[in-house]
């Protein structure tokens, strides 16, 4: 599903990736660990074409998307990626419905279509009575799941989450991680997951390390 190949960063004159590659099939749940510093967000980054190499290749099944136009680039990171990050990012006016609606909005869906598809999200993962309440009236764990629906709504083939549960307490953290293997199970889902805690990396199929910008 996923490919990269040689991938490259430089900031400034640090090199942060050396040569990295990678192979993710669908519905694996990969996690990435190592220490701050080591690289993992810049190429959680770079894998979801939030930001480019300055070497290597990266592939999506047949589709080589680091060559891809600005425009174009937008439009296939909407239909098959998924984002979760550690702070939710949810607009405050928005209620938790219209958050999880957003992506499909952007992709131009009809609006009770994507309004009728994030509801049954958020109540696939239990939040179906707080789809009326706004970010500030939710705990983080309810934060976490409107995040999480948000990047489910397009039918997305791979979820990036930049450390997901580090803002959650511990057994939110579990409980997010326990969620994923089911959206993995259920709807064949894949997941690339960068985190420091090495306990909940291990509830994953498999567990990259990377230091310095390598694998080790």
């Amino acid at each position: 599903m996923l490919s990269a190949k040689g991938i490259i960063k430089f900031y400034g004159e640090l090199e942060v990736l050396k040569g990295v590659d990678l192979s993710i099939p669908k519905g694996e749940i990969v996690s990435i660990a190592g220490s701050s510093g080591a690289g993992k967000t810049t190429l959680l980054q770079i894998l979801g074409t939030l930001d480019k190499p300055d070497k290597g290749e990266l592939w999506y099944d047949q589709i080589r998307v680091d060559l891809l136009k600005p425009r174009e680039l937008a439009a296939f990171r909407n239909k098959h990626m998924g984002f979760v990050f550690q702070f939710h990012h949810l607009l405050p006016e928005f209620s938790a419905l219209e958050n999880v609606c957003i992506p499909g909005w952007i992709a131009g869906k009809k609006q009770s279509d994507i309004e009728k598809k994030a509801m049954s999200l958020l109540d696939r993962l239990g939040i179906a009575a707080r789809a009326q309440h706004k970010p500030n009236a939710l705990s983080g764990g309810e934060q976490q799941r409107v995040a999480v629906a948000r990047a489910l709504v397009n039918d997305p083939g791979i979820i990036f989450a930049d450390e997901p549960t580090g803002n959650l307490d511990s057994a939110n953290a579990t409980s997010l991680h326990q969620l994923f293997r089911q959206l993995r199970d259920e709807l064949g889902q894949t997941f690339l997951i960068v985190t420091h805690n090495e306990e909940l990396a291990s509830m994953s199929d498999r567990v990259l390390h990377l230091k310095d910008g390598r694998w080790l």
